[in-house]
């Protein structure tokens, strides 16, 4: 049994110990051994190694990369050249960026600290998966944002030739004794129908597809909120559509309407 620890995640465990615990198993990596200068192993690195603890897994080899295979060991047992230190902080990451370099001085004197030191944040925004998925994203809600304006335009459109092909009959339901909250309920029930099948047809092909979709795009997620959101937001848009026409029908005048037919 190894005195070294180390640690290891959950897609190990899942492919060499699936139905054992592997806490306090010694595992041994005989081609953990010192490569200079790239590599500082210590004395005995390559020996058993017990296991300690179990972590999440991470994507550490890019985004757009399966989770494998990993195993943490501590600096006393492997450093590579160039190692990369990631700090926590509670406030403004970059604020305390003199005081990590006086700590990494002050366990080692020698060690020099260099590179360029960015936030989290800045480093995600790099990655070029990162700018890929923001590109798609832009073009989605580019295509997405068209596509509502044309489908607004479009029942404007409908329902406006709907009220002038019906002025006439509107005449005549106002001059037997119609009022106009008739009239206005009329044109609503009229458009409702077209505005709910195709918000029916919609909403059925976005959840079918939704699947299809977040694979291709990669790292997307299926958000419910977000779904009610472009819900409400399509029936306040067909709203607006219609309602433009339905003020047009409310002014309709008894009288031209008759001399129309």
């Amino acid at each position: 049994m190894g005195l070294r620890l180390r640690l290891v995640n959950q897609a190990f465990v899942h492919r060499y110990f699936p139905s054992e615990d592997i806490l306090n198993h010694s595992i041994r990596i005989p081609r953990l051994t010192s490569q200079p200068p790239n590599r500082l192993d210590a004395t005995g690195s390559d020996g058993w190694l017990q296991v300690i603890g179990v972590v999440a897994d991470s994507l550490d080899d890019g985004l757009d990369k399966p989770v494998l295979s990993a195993m943490y060991l501590p600096y006393t047992v492997n450093m590579w050249m160039g190692t990369q230190i990631l700090v926590r902080t509670q406030g403004e990451p970059l604020a305390i960026l003199h005081s990590v370099r006086q700590e990494i001085a002050a366990v080692n004197p020698d060690q020099q600290s260099y590179s360029q030191v960015d936030d989290l944040d800045t480093w995600i925004k790099h990655e070029p998966e990162f700018a890929n998925s923001r590109l798609i994203s832009i073009l989605f809600a580019a295509f997405s944002g068209l596509a509502l304006v044309l489908a607004g335009v479009g029942l404007y459109s409908v329902v406006s030739y709907s009220v002038v092909q019906r002025t006439s009959e509107f005449g005549i339901r106002m001059a037997l004794g119609a009022q106009r909250a008739d009239v206005l309920r009329i044109v609503a029930l009229s458009a409702s129908a077209s505005v709910g099948l195709g918000f029916t047809c919609g909403l059925a092909l976005s959840l079918g597809l939704g699947k299809f979709i977040t694979r291709w795009v990669e790292n997307g997620r299926h958000d419910p909120l977000l779904v009610l959101g472009v819900s409400l937001l399509v029936i306040l848009v067909a709203g607006l559509a219609c309602l433009v026409p339905a003020l047009r029908a409310l002014a309709v005048d008894p009288t031209t309407a008759l001399r129309c037919e």
